[in-house]
């Protein structure tokens, strides 16, 4: 990830992105995430992606699962405290939007 754009502000875009996909029915996993993301003009690797996936279920906001069979993929969930956190950024970002685009 070269662009500043990207790693400056970009990013904290995509940890949302993630979180609330995390918190749908079924969780997500990593080659649909990429596909969503790509869907929103965001274009990342699988090398940008997995790290960020597993410092997110580090920080306790994300809980996986390994698949039942080698061919399926692991799934990631929100937990309680990534819902406590999606919350906070959901109003922080309600507040910000009012702010700059008043």
């Amino acid at each position: 990830m070269t662009d500043p754009l990207a790693r400056e502000f970009l990013l904290a875009f995509w940890k949302i992105h993630i979180l609330h996909h995390a918190g749908e029915e079924g969780g997500v996993y990593g080659q649909w995430m990429l596909e969503e993301l790509a869907r929103h003009g965001y274009r990342l690797s699988p090398g940008t992606l997995y790290p960020l996936l597993a410092r997110m279920e580090r920080h306790g906001w994300l809980r996986s699962s390994a698949p039942k069979r080698a061919t399926a993929a692991r799934r990631y969930r929100l937990t309680p405290e990534g819902r406590r956190v999606l919350a906070r950024l959901r109003e922080a970002l309600d507040e910000l939007s009012d702010e700059v685009s008043g």
